[in-house]
């Protein structure tokens, strides 16, 4: 909670920011000055800020598993020893590598084939899940990491609980029989969340899948602490805003109530803003109410139709998402009139079914922000954003008190950004760059300047 409480305080100011206008995005210069190149050509920064890659795919790791690939999102947290536990997703599918279990799934232990979620048919075990870093901001060093969550599938985002786990959610509906387009076996549904005890001694979780937050393709959560709430994204061009409402708060294994965001005014409102009948205005602050949905685990991957039908609200490629001052901020990587991707803030009323919605960023120009994905809040305020991309140039998009978008990072790996999150100590940034695998740690004068 205390960790939580932290991050609400950042953010406490982002209530009164200046939204950007639609017609006339602004550009800011950083507060952190201009970026210097990188003599490696990998991560351009700006003066007096550093580097260093933790983890790369394929290491070995301390309970003898390989760091997999494709590393997403992220969330950290305080350990009783006063080091940082980072827990990381990885979107990989059965047949993508590298694995955890080395080639041929050499290392795939018998003993641990209990809290593996999916075996696949014993020929094709599942790679998704999440490994776990133990980090030292003082020495900036890797005191060690492990696998803690293993057999899912396409782990891409989540979100950090106020009750010190991280929830990992499958972007994938996958159901057990044969993928013949991608060569691999499935013993089980996929499309869950799964929760992970934030730990710092090697251990492989069990895989519980939590069925009544629904089957669909989840991206990223967030969690109301006062509430126990949880906020969910859904990585579909016509995708949903969901929350899951739980029977005992803190419990989410104990079941709950799957909900959707209706417009009061609009039903069935298309948020995208792809079309100008219609479209939402940046900086509107629209009532919302939150409609109860039924057969939230059924195999149809059909969900979001039918929640659209009874009036919830449709969004272009949910994404990133983050909990701050009584506010949900998520990132929609398609809306936007020019499909370059929208920031929306929702704040809830504190009535059971009310709340409002305001569309906070939509810039329509890639010169300022393409495809926003991952967010977080830094600890003095400002909303630092991944780009979802792929390009010569792919960007850490800060946002300012003012509202004007600033690049925080240049990468010139080619891949998107992913997991961006804080040290809770505030002296470290984590950020994965996904296609190359690498975790990065940076460091600098953050303070001095937030």
């Amino acid at each position: 909670m205390r960790r939580s409480a932290a991050y609400a305080a950042a953010f406490a100011s982002l209530a009164n920011w200046k939204t950007l206008a639609q017609a006339s995005p602004e550009r800011g210069d950083s507060r952190y000055g201009d970026l210097i190149a990188d003599p490696h050509h990998l991560l351009d920064l700006p003066r007096g800020f550093y580097y260093s890659i933790i983890s790369r795919s394929g290491d070995r790791m301390e309970d003898g598993y390989e760091v997999p690939g494709l590393p997403d999102g992220m969330g950290t947290f305080s350990a009783r020893t006063g080091e940082t536990i980072l827990v990381r997703n990885h979107e990989l599918l059965p047949n993508q590598v590298p694995g955890p279990f080395g080639v041929n799934a050499t290392a795939l232990r018998q003993a641990d084939a209990p809290f593996l979620y999916d075996r696949g048919g014993g020929q094709t075990p599942h790679h998704g899940g999440t490994t776990t870093l133990v980090y030292d901001t003082k020495s900036q060093k890797v005191v060690r990491q492990f696998l803690s969550l293993a057999g899912t599938a396409r782990n891409c985002a989540g979100g950090p609980t106020p009750w010190n786990t991280w929830i990992s959610c499958e972007e994938t509906v996958l159901s057990p029989g044969t993928a013949p387009e991608g060569g691999f076996f499935c013993d089980r549904e996929h499309g869950y969340n799964f929760e992970v005890p934030a730990s710092d001694r090697p251990q492989l979780h069990q895989a519980t899948p939590l069925v009544e937050m629904g089957r669909f393709n989840h991206e990223a959560v967030a969690v109301d602490p006062s509430t126990s709430i949880v906020y969910q994204t859904e990585d579909r061009d016509d995708g949903l805003l969901y929350r899951f409402v739980p029977n005992q708060p803190g419990k989410l294994i104990q079941g709950g109530k799957l909900q959707a965001l209706s417009l009061v005014d609009r039903t069935a409102a298309d948020a995208r803003n792809w079309t100008s009948d219609g479209a939402i205005a940046v900086s509107d602050k629209l009532p919302v109410r939150w409609l109860d949905l039924d057969d939230v685990q059924s195999p149809r991957d059909d969900l979001r139709h039918r929640g659209f039908e009874r009036g919830a609200a449709r969004f272009a490629r949910g994404e990133g998402m983050w909990y701050a001052d009584d506010c949900v901020y998520f990132a929609c990587t398609n809306g936007g009139a020019e499909k370059k991707g929208q920031i929306w803030r929702y704040e809830s009323d504190r009535d059971e079914n009310g709340g409002t919605l305001e569309l906070f960023v939509e810039p329509n120009d890639s010169r300022l922000l393409e495809s926003a994905d991952n967010m977080t809040a830094a600890p003095w305020g400002d909303l630092i954003v991944c780009e979802d991309r792929q390009g010569d140039i792919v960007r850490l998009v800060g946002v300012s008190k003012e509202g004007k978008l600033y690049t925080l990072a240049n990468s010139h790996a080619g891949s998107e950004f992913a997991g961006v999150c804080f040290s809770p100590d505030g002296t470290t940034l984590f950020v994965n760059i996904q296609q190359q695998g690498l975790t990065i740690a940076i460091t600098g004068p953050w303070r001095q300047h937030g």
